[in-house]
Parts: structure tokens; sequence; C-alpha cells
């Protein structure tokens, strides 16, 4: 598939949306059958695509403004996705079983776009691109993202005092108390005044969606979001389970390196999470734009992509089964406390 063309699967996500806002009963969960459903089936019998750009196609792309308004328009997409599911809610009569698959689907969007997208954009240099970033982000209560996840988890990554990195032996439930926790309080202990700013952002949009919507679309709002940051989340737990970084004579850590992260090169989860599975090189080289990064073929590999692999999790005995002898065919050194 030829660039860009491939990044627009991205936004499949908000479209699989307006197939859950247009439905009626069972079909309000669409999203959530699309992302963990029809995506995973299908990764099941796609094979990774392992191919690196050639430096001179690298060089081609690295500008296009094609590909990054692909990633600027999820920014409209996602406020459009809560607009509709906020009105569609107070407005439509829905009986309990459609306002939870409604939430559920919105969930997906607030941890796809309005968390995904947020990531790719916080790495950006530019003001511009950094306020968009933000913008998502409100969008699922998770400013503490941008600052955690930028001075705190790629300085931290695959060492014990990150809160996002899962510790070997450690279940996706417990993992999920612990990195929402750590991540809240390490965003406001690193940077109050960017966590002062976003709260009340944040609050605002409560009192908008309150006022403007009623009770229970903000209610609503408030579980949508926690289900996108605990897909940001399992995101995380099968990202870097497990990984560790050696402990230096001198002090401090190895550097980060592509074995440091689980790699998933299978052409689904790369194209419509931005290039997100590929996550060894994007901690190794974090300034890289989601077009550019690459396959390492010495970097842990996934067996499958990420929505498969979070189902995977969901299951602790069946997770720990498969990848903890996974970490000792990839020769890695699990981190054994927890």
């Amino acid at each position: 598939m030829k660039h860009p063309i491939k990044y627009l699967l991205a936004w499949s996500i908000p479209a699989s949306f307006l197939v859950s806002l247009g439905t009626e009963g069972i079909g309000k969960f669409f999203t959530v059958f699309y992302a963990f459903g029809i995506l995973p089936s299908l990764e099941l019998f796609l094979e990774p695509v392992r191919i690196n750009l050639s430096k001179e196609r690298e060089d081609q792309l690295k500008d296009s403004k094609i590909l990054d308004w692909i990633l600027w328009a999820t920014v409209p997409l996602q406020w459009a996705c809560l607009f509709f599911c906020m009105h569609q809610i107070r407005s439509a009569g829905l009986t309990q079983l459609e306002i939870i698959g409604l939430i559920f689907s919105m969930g997906i969007c607030c941890g796809v776009l309005g968390i995904n997208a947020a990531h790719e954009l916080g790495h950006r240099k530019s003001k511009f691109e950094r306020v968009l970033s933000r913008l998502l982000l409100m969008t699922s209560l998770y400013w503490q993202f941008f600052v955690e996840h930028n001075q705190g988890h790629h300085k931290h990554v695959a060492t014990p005092e990150d809160s996002e990195s899962a510790h070997y032996g450690e279940s996706l439930p417990r993992f999920w108390v612990r990195a929402l926790w750590l991540a809240f309080r390490n965003a406001w202990r690193l940077d109050p005044s960017e966590m002062t700013v976003g709260t009340a952002a944040q609050a605002a949009l409560i009192a908008v969606i309150y006022f403007q919507f009623g009770g229970h679309a903000t209610l609503a709002f408030f579980v949508s979001s926690g289900v996108g940051a605990l897909l940001l989340q399992s995101v995380n737990y099968i990202e870097h389970y497990g990984l560790s970084r050696k402990r230096l004579e001198a002090g401090g850590y190895e550097k980060v390196l592509p074995r440091h992260s689980w790699n998933s090169s299978h052409p689904l989860s790369r194209y419509v999470l931005f290039e997100l599975s590929r996550h060894s090189d994007h901690h190794a080289h974090a300034t890289r734009k989601y077009p550019l990064l690459r396959h390492f073929e010495d970097a842990p590999q996934m067996p499958t992509g990420y929505p498969g692999m979070i189902l995977l999790a969901l299951i602790p005995p069946l997770w720990f089964k498969y990848m903890d002898r996974k970490l000792i065919e990839e020769n890695q050194n699990p981190r054994m406390s927890t």
C-alpha cells in the first residue's frame, strides 16, 4: 500500500463510531467489535511488514504535509465524535444497553484518537502541534500524559522507576492501578504549572458538557474517558512487559535501545495507530515522525498486532504462559520484582 493512503485507516475508528451512532441496539458496540473483533481477526492472517524505507524515501516523506494533515485531522474528528456522542445520549432516548455500547465505542475513540494521536503530536517540536496534542488529551481527561510520557516514561522506560513499564509477572489489572495512579502523581511532580493549566481546561470542558448536555452525558463522558485511559495503559503494558535495561556500575541505566520495547510490524496496527506498534524505534529515536519508524529484527517481536495482544493480556494466565516463554526466546532479562 502506497504512502500516504494507508494512514487513512486511522480514520476508520471515527468512521466505525459513526456506525455506532447510526445504529440501534447491539450496533452501538460497533466500534468495539471493529477494534477488538474485526481488526485482530484480520491480523491473524496478515504477515508483518518488515520492510523499511530507503533513505531517499525517508527524505521525501519527513516533511510531507499530506501525512501531517492526516494526523491533524484527528483533532476535529475526535471532537466531533465527542459532541455527537453527548448529543445522542441527551436526546435520543437510548436504552441502557445502547448507552453502554455508545460509551465503550466512544472510549475506543478516546484511546485511539484522543490519546494515541495526541502521543504523536506531543512528540513534535512545533507549538501548534503540541497545542493539538493537548486538545486531544482534553477529550479523554488525560492531560497528565503530555507531561508524564515525555518527561518521565521516555527517560525511565524499562526500569523500576517507570510508572508505565510493566514488571515481569505483573497482571494487566494490577498494572492498571499502579500505572494510572503513578502517572497522575508523577505528572504533578514533574510540571505542576502544566498540570494546573490542564486541570483547569478539563474542568471547563466538564462544565460545558454538564450545562449543555446534562448529568447523564457528563457521567458518560467520565466513563468513556476512563475506558480510553485503560486502553492507553493496556498498550503500555504490552509494549514493555518484562523488559529491562541494565543498571550501570557508574550509576544509572544503559542507553534505551530497540530491544527495550516490544515491536509489532503487523500492518493494520501500524496504519490504524500511526505506526505506534513500531515501538522499538520510537523509544530508541523518539523524535522520528510516525511514517519514518523502522522495523528492527533484533527487537523483541509481538506475535500479532496490538488489538490481539490486548485481548491476550486480558486473560492473565494465558498471557503469562505465552509471554514469559517469549521473553526467554527473545533472550530478554525480565525484571523480577514488582
